[in-house]
């Protein structure tokens, strides 16, 4: 596959492309409750972002945010639905773990739907266990979170 990936921030307009059709795609798997998920999804300034390009059209990002002083939290990972299955999403879910542990984190943590059969395999897959609901997601019956520690 010929896939070209890429740090840049949350300005880069193919992320805010890509994120577009993130949201569309939330919004209908989501339903009602997308209203309080979407509050934890913005996008503004964020520092580390990855976006894949195949054959130089964009095909999928990642992102992260500090989280604590050891860990970062995974945000905004999608790919393009013609490229699902093709490995895209585990090579920006690498590149945002190698760029953290650049930076000194040990550990990454995420939030996913239950419902998000695909993205649970995908994490799992890729070495991540599922943990409690942190933060804003306890008792969202809706929400699996997950960890991982990242070799150092």
């Amino acid at each position: 596959m010929n896939l070209r990936i890429i740090r840049t921030t949350s300005e880069h307009p193919d992320f805010r492309k890509l994120v577009s059709e993130l949201d569309q795609a939330l919004a209908v798997i989501n339903g009602d409750a997308n209203d309080f998920f979407a509050q934890y999804n913005k996008i503004d300034l964020i520092q580390h972002v990855v976006v894949a390009f195949h054959n130089d059209q964009p095909a999928g990002c990642g992102a992260f945010k500090p989280f604590d002083e050891q860990s970062v939290e995974i945000k905004r990972m999608y790919v393009s639905p013609f490229l699902r299955r093709s490995g895209v999403a585990q090579h920006v879910l690498s590149e945002l773990e190698k760029w953290a542990q650049e930076l000194g984190y040990m550990r990454c943590v995420l939030e996913t739907g239950k419902t998000m059969t695909a993205a649970n395999a995908l994490y799992e897959k890729c070495g991540y266990r599922v943990i409690e609901n942190y933060g804003q997601y306890v008792g969202v019956d809706e929400s699996v979170c997950f960890a991982k520690t990242l070799d150092i």
